[in-house]
């Protein structure tokens, strides 16, 4: 497909859409790692005879950068006017 007719805040918009578009496939690749290897954790620890359920510790510590990536691939990426504009003025107090 040619991009010849986008002009360059289309194509600056098209780039962002790619970025995040390759987010959101690498997030969801992420998620299934987890509950795959997750999962095979907590099958061996049933057929290990079920005692003290260990696997809580890589599901939770995993589980939070998962939840980190999510955030990172499905938030909003482009702060608003007002977020800019309390910055700036944030900015402008500490000088």
């Amino acid at each position: 497909m040619s991009t010849d007719w986008m002009t360059t805040d289309d194509e600056a918009l098209r780039e962002r859409a790619v970025k995040r578009l390759k987010k959101q496939r690498d997030f969801r690749v992420h998620l299934l790692m987890y509950l795959l290897v997750n999962g095979s954790l907590v099958v061996i620890w049933a057929m290990t005879g079920a005692g003290f359920f260990w696997p809580v510790f890589p599901i939770a510590v995993w589980g939070i950068g998962v939840a980190a990536n999510a955030w990172d691939a499905y938030s909003r990426d482009v702060p608003t006017e007002t977020e800019i504009r309390r910055e700036m003025d944030r900015l402008r107090t500490r000088t």
